[in-house]
């Protein structure tokens, strides 16, 4: 089953062998388990069972794609028509022209790979964000816990905007929350 985004008149933005589509019902449990696999850098508090995701898919994802303005718009991210990650634009402000990056990529991706995927995910959803829906500006609201992302979102053009000091509580502990943002050129 696929949907497809009333607000959007293109719904797969790609690159080479790589592309974004609207979130797919049939990732979402690949992406349960790489949500679950990485709790350590998401806003989650818990597991999350089938049950879980079968619930959000049915009630917030299915209701994105009619919305004229949605406050999120979320695609599977595709290597050969394989999923190998998801995410979107979130929190979107509408009257402001901005949104956050969400972005999770399977986890047993690593290193050069994971840099390179993550530069073409920034890429594609920048098409989405700058040009499809003509935002002004894109940021990130990231745990301090994985420095080598800030690298690769300034290779991306973004730059660190702030550091919110002891900003959430997450593992029984205060840490810091890195605000990273991209301005259309």
């Amino acid at each position: 089953m696929s949907f497809t985004y009333h607000v959007l008149n293109k719904q797969r933005f790609s690159s080479g062998n790589h592309s974004i589509v609207p979130i797919r019902m049939e990732d979402r449990y690949v992406i349960r388990e790489w949500r679950n696999e990485q709790m350590f850098h998401l806003r989650q508090n818990k597991l999350l069972s089938e049950e879980d995701q079968d619930n959000y898919f049915n009630t917030v994802v299915k209701n994105l794609f009619s919305q004229e303005q949605p406050d999120q718009i979320l695609f599977s991210y595709l290597e050969n028509d394989e999923c190998i990650g998801y995410g979107g634009l979130v929190h979107m402000n509408w009257i402001d022209k901005n949104a956050e990056i969400s972005f999770l990529m399977k986890t047993d991706i690593k290193g050069k790979n994971y840099e390179s995927h993550m530069i073409k995910f920034m890429s594609l959803i920048d098409e989405v964000a700058f040009k499809a829906l003509d935002f002004h500006k894109l940021f990130t609201y990231a745990f301090d816990v994985r420095p080598e992302i800030y690298q690769i979102l300034e290779k991306s053009g973004f730059r660190k905007e702030a550091t919110l000091k002891e900003h959430c509580h997450f593992n029984g502990a205060f840490i810091d929350v890195l605000i990273h943002s991209k301005f259309k050129t």
